[in-house]
């Protein structure tokens, strides 16, 4: 996700400061990964530099308490990024591929990487799941999202066993 896009979503609802908007966006999006305040400074600084977002003057408060506030081409830029699709992420450069035609290649055994590999993703389903029972809604959703591409990515793995005799033969066929 867009930080910069976020922290201005989140000035819509109104005027706020920097360590305001680091505290909304851990909030709403951190779940495990919250923001450096000096990512959310170095982005509204960005967004002010491109006249997204203006600083409000606040009498009294001295120069280190800036209040942030978009301008109408923040709201319009929030608009037209909320209105565009997000690139569906194909994982065509998959370094698990990688890794099996690897093995492969070299003659390791292909299936115990795929078998390590299979563990690793149960484990993160169960770390997963754990999250998701505990979990506000937000979190919940973030985990079904997860859940599912490690669920399609089990049964790549999965394809894979079945297939790597086939893929074996090509991969040392294509190599000579």
């Amino acid at each position: 996700m867009s930080v910069g896009f976020a922290l201005l979503g989140l000035l819509e609802r109104g005027p706020r400061h920097g360590y305001e908007l680091k505290r909304s966006y851990d909030d709403q999006f951190g779940h495990g990964r919250s923001l450096h305040y000096g990512q959310v400074y170095a982005t509204l600084a960005r967004l002010l530099k491109n006249g997204l977002v203006e600083v409000e003057s606040e009498p009294g408060a001295g120069p280190d308490r800036k209040r942030y506030a978009i301008t109408s081409a923040g709201v319009t830029d929030v608009e037209s990024w909320l209105g565009k699709p997000e690139q569906p992420e194909a994982y065509l450069q998959s370094k698990l591929y990688t890794k099996v035609v690897l093995a492969l290649l070299t003659g390791r055994d292909a299936v115990d990487l795929l078998d390590i590999q299979r563990a690793a993703h149960l484990s993160q389903m169960r770390e997963l799941t754990n999250r998701k029972l505990t979990g506000d809604l937000a979190d919940q959703l973030v985990c079904d999202h997860a859940l599912f591409h490690l669920e399609a990515d089990l049964r790549w793995l999965e394809l894979t066993v079945a297939r790597l005799d086939q893929l074996r033969a090509q991969v040392r066929k294509e190599d000579r």
